[in-house]
């Protein structure tokens, strides 16, 4: 159970990574050196410190193969917030796509773990 805890914060943090993109795009849309640019870059930066913080721990306490897997959700994180926060269309190939990955995501890890079990 102690292992699903982590899973859930590599998640968050995974989404905290793609959240990152979100400022700097956003960013990108202000006046050079504005206050919203300064502030929307500033909190691009502060996300990704919080990212590296967090990623640190969660490879003390998850294997570094299954944390690096797990990585590829944060495409999944990018098409999930174009759409919620820019209204970017999501295409049937995105949803196959997403759907892969996470597949891919599951597959490993289950294998992994296996792996881990075995004698």
């Amino acid at each position: 159970m102690k292992q699903a805890r982590w899973f859930l914060v590599l998640h968050l943090i995974l989404g905290v990574y793609a959240a990152s993109s979100v400022c700097s795009k956003l960013a990108a849309g202000q006046p050079f050196l504005s206050v919203p640019f300064i502030l929307l870059y500033g909190g691009m930066l502060a996300a990704l410190v919080a990212y590296a913080l967090g990623w640190q721990q969660v490879i003390k306490h998850l294997p570094l193969t299954t944390a690096y897997a797990n990585k590829a959700v944060t495409v999944v994180w990018g098409i999930l917030l174009g759409f919620l926060i820019f209204d970017e269309a999501v295409t049937p190939r995105q949803i196959v796509g997403a759907v892969l990955i996470i597949a891919g995501i599951v597959l490993f890890v289950r294998a992994d773990q296996k792996e881990g079990k075995d004698p």
